[in-house]
């Protein structure tokens, strides 16, 4: 008998801990790049993968911007991330492989510890796992295969759908001067996810990735390239994790380039769970045609610093995003995300909740920007952020930006911002609780309306690990 949700989320439960995620491997690299950014990296990132002269050409105009671009100074301090110390090219000495008792042992212990093959067998309909600069593992059931939808990684789409990369890849979505993180990411980027869906198929079960950073001063730069045709629909898994490194800093500046064609849909989730030395850095874009639908979730957690906003642009009459995301900031840490939307067509839509928990003295603010066009008639969109503080020393910052350039319009914004009552926790205490276990209830009560939208295995691993974040440090 299948095992009921409730009964997955407890056994999902009692095994996660923060070791899971915060262990390092002892494991083999075929190739490892020496420290710092300079075109002899490059070069050797491109031929280990044996690429087309279009590719090194690209990455090399992409290192040309990197160096010509401001480290940005808006948002979080960057002035510990000493980018000369970074490896940015790790290749782990692991073939990728379609049969996951082909993945060394090492590898696969680690994945196997996340629930990665069960997630696949249980509820997916493909799944891959890239460990430090490769991917080690990738599978679509067949399925999905027949009905034409490609699931791979980009190094493989280079080689086999070389046209759909030349076409899709950091062109109008994500160019590789849109900022200085984007450029260092087209430089080194390698593995990540490439999916195209054909018009008219809609993928019933979610396909997965999951993205490992193992390496000692490691920089992971997964790209993800997702081309959803018209009338078609898919959901996507994005799962991410690094062990934790006393003293030393690593970088993850991923890429990710989404195209919802008329009348599809897609929904993109997302758990980022880095460890506390990680600087991440990511950028998400979306272009929705008329009549698509884009939809963001995302949990952001872990990392020491994190800049992500994931951003949708409106194109064609009728589009709609929806972004839901919740932050939370333990000791040492500064979540600054949020989200853009830029409305360029009539009858647009959108809606953003975001949601932030800080405690202990962390860090979480909401930066967002909203643009509409002129043009953009009878454009709606409607933005809400709640702030949870659960003491005296956290901090919570709001930074809303809108342009409304046309006057049909219905814009909305709220904000909020508050600390647990006193109140609630007595009349939880005085039902049997701890204070602890009290404030913990408060907290999953806040984040319900974001949990509820991820995956199970997200859901259950975002609310365990705030429990153990919290655990010891209220009072």
């Amino acid at each position: 008998m299948a095992a009921t949700d409730a009964e997955l989320r407890e056994q999902l439960s009692s095994r996660i801990n923060r070791d899971i995620f915060d262990h390092s491997d002892t494991i083999t690299y075929a190739e490892i790049a020496e420290e710092g950014i300079n075109e002899q990296v490059v070069r050797q990132i491109s031929e280990q993968k044996d690429e087309p002269t279009w590719m090194l050409k690209k990455r090399l105009q992409a290192l040309k911007f990197f160096h010509e671009l401001p480290t940005p100074t808006w948002g979080p301090d960057l002035s510990k991330l000493d980018l000369a110390k970074i490896i940015y090219f790790a290749r782990p000495d692991a073939k990728m492989s379609r049969n996951w008792e082909e993945v060394p042992a090492e590898i696969k212990r680690t994945f196997d510890k996340l629930g990665i093959p069960e997630a696949e067998r249980r509820s997916l309909a493909g799944a891959g796992a890239q460990y430090d600069s490769e991917i080690v593992y990738h599978n679509l059931k067949k399925e999905w295969e027949d009905k034409g939808v490609i699931f791979e990684d980009c190094d493989f789409a280079l080689k086999h759908y070389p046209e759909l990369m030349k076409k899709y890849f950091m062109t109008s979505c994500v160019p590789n001067n849109d900022h200085k993180f984007a450029a260092l990411h087209g430089a080194v980027w390698s593995g990540g996810t490439f999916l195209f869906v054909p018009a008219g198929v809609k993928v019933g079960l979610a396909l997965q990735a999951y993205f490992r950073m193992n390496a000692y001063k490691g920089g992971q730069f997964e790209h993800t390239l997702i081309i959803i045709e018209e009338d078609a629909q898919a959901h996507y898994i994005e799962g991410c994790s690094a062990p934790q490194f006393a003293g030393i800093n690593s970088l993850h500046a991923g890429c990710v380039e989404v195209y919802v064609k008329p009348r599809a849909r897609f929904r993109y989730s997302s758990v980022e769970n880095w460890s506390k030395n990680t600087y991440n850095l990511n950028t998400k874009r979306a272009i929705v045609e008329e009549d698509g639908y884009m939809e963001w979730v995302g949990g952001n957690m872990g990392s020491g610093v994190t800049m992500l906003y994931p951003c949708s642009i409106l194109k064609g009459a009728r589009s709609r995003a929806d972004h839901l995301a919740i932050a939370f900031a333990g000791k040492g840490q500064n979540q600054d995300t949020g989200a853009k939307v830029f409305h360029l067509a009539p009858n647009t839509t959108s809606l953003i909740t975001s949601k932030s928990i800080s405690f202990d003295g962390g860090v979480t603010s909401y930066r967002g920007h909203l643009q509409i066009n002129k043009g953009a008639r009878k454009a709606k969109s409607s933005v809400q952020c709640d702030a949870l503080m659960l003491d005296a020393v956290s901090k919570s910052n709001t930074y809303p930006f809108m342009l409304i350039n046309e006057d049909e319009v219905d814009v909305g914004h709220e904000a909020s911002v508050g600390r647990i009552s006193p109140e609630q926790i007595f009349y939880l205490m005085s039902r049997g609780l701890s204070e602890e276990k009290a404030k913990q209830m408060i907290v999953s009560g806040f984040m319900e309306p974001i949990i509820k939208e991820l995956p199970l295995e997200y859901a259950v691993e975002m609310n365990r690990l705030i429990q153990l974040e919290m655990e010891g440090s209220l009072g």
